[in-house]
C-alpha cells in the first residue's frame, strides 16, 4: 500500500463498472466518483448514461455495449481503457431476473440470464487482468445476491447464476490475489431498484422483507457506498475471496 495515501482513497485509479445505466450500478460509480476515481460506465443505454456523465462530470467516460457480446470483448476493452488508461477496478453490476417459475424457464430466458449474471463477469475480468498484473494490483467486485444461498420462488435461472457468481469470486480470487488482484463480492439484501421494482410496489411484500433483517428496514441506495469502496480501495488489501453481505441481517436470521 502507498503510505502517502488514505486507507479509502481512489484517487488516481481507474474503475470501470458494468450496468450503470441504472439501480445499484449507477449508485457504485458515484461512489468511486465521489472517493476520487475515474470511472467508465458500460451499459446498453447510451442516455441514461449520457445522464450520469452530466451528474459525475469529466471523470466519467461511458461506453455503450452488450457486455455480452464474446465477440466484441477485445473491442469493449479497448473502449473501456480509451478515456483514462486501462482499469484498476472493475465492477461487475449488471444484473438480469427474467422471474420466470421453475415450470416457465425458457432455454432463451436461461441463456440470457447466465450470459448476462455470470459469463459477462468473468471473461470481462479474464480480458481485463493482464494490465492489473502489469500494475501489481487491481480490485474486482461481482454482485451476488440472497438468492446465492436462498431459493426464491421465481428465481431459478437467477438463483443458478448467483450462486455461480459466488463461486467464481472465490475462484478468481484464488487465481489471481497472488498478483496483488484482490476478487470479492457484494450480496445485496433488497434496494429500490429497477430490478427489485416489482417488489417494492408491493407496500406488503416490501414490509415481509424489511422485517426479515435484523435492522428493521430494507436497503437505501446509499448503503451500498462504504461496503463498495471498502472492497475497491487499499482497506481490503488482505480480503480476497469473500462475499459480504449488505443486506440488514436479513441472511442472518
Amino acid at each position: 500500500m502507498d503510505e502517502a495515501r488514505p486507507l479509502f482513497d481512489l484517487t488516481g485509479r481507474v474503475a470501470c463498472v458494468t450496468g450503470a445505466s441504472s439501480g445499484l450500478g449507477r449508485r457504485v460509480a458515484l461512489a468511486l466518483a465521489a472517493s476520487g476515481a475515474k470511472v467508465v460506465g458500460v451499459a446498453r443505454r447510451g442516455d441514461a448514461l449520457a445522464t450520469l456523465a452530466d451528474e459525475i462530470g469529466v471523470c466519467f467516460g461511458a461506453v455503450t455495449r452488450d457486455i455480452t457480446d464474446r465477440a466484441g470483448l477485445d473491442a469493449l476493452v479497448a473502449e473501456i481503457s480509451a478515456p483514462f488508461g486501462a482499469p484498476d477496478i472493475l465492477v461487475h453490476a449488471a444484473g438480469l431476473n427474467t422471474r420466470q417459475t421453475a415450470d416457465d424457464v425458457t432455454p432463451e430466458g436461461w441463456d440470457q440470464t447466465l450470459a448476462v449474471n455470470l459469463q459477462a463477469p468473468f471473461f470481462l475480468s479474464q480480458a481485463c487482468i493482464s494490465a492489473m498484473k502489469a500494475k501489481g494490483w487491481g480490485r474486482i467486485v461481482c454482485f451476488a445476491s440472497l438468492q446465492s444461498s436462498r431459493a426464491f420462488p421465481g428465481g431459478l435461472a437467477y438463483g443458478a447464476s448467483k450462486g455461480g457468481v459466488a463461486q467464481l469470486t472465490r475462484a478468481m480470487a484464488e487465481a489471481w490475489s497472488g498478483d496483488g488482484i484482490n476478487v470479492n463480492a457484494i450480496g445485496p439484501g433488497f434496494f429500490p431498484t429497477e430490478l427489485t421494482q416489482k417488489v417494492f410496489d408491493d407496500p406488503d411484500r416490501a414490509a415481509r422483507n424489511a422485517a426479515q433483517t435484523c435492522v428493521g428496514r430494507n436497503g437505501r441506495l446509499e448503503d451500498i457506498d462504504g461496503p463498495l469502496v471498502f472492497l475497491c480501495s487499499d482497506a481490503s488489501a488482505f480480503v480476497t475471496g469473500q462475499i459480504l453481505m449488505v443486506d440488514g441481517g436479513f441472511t442472518a436470521k
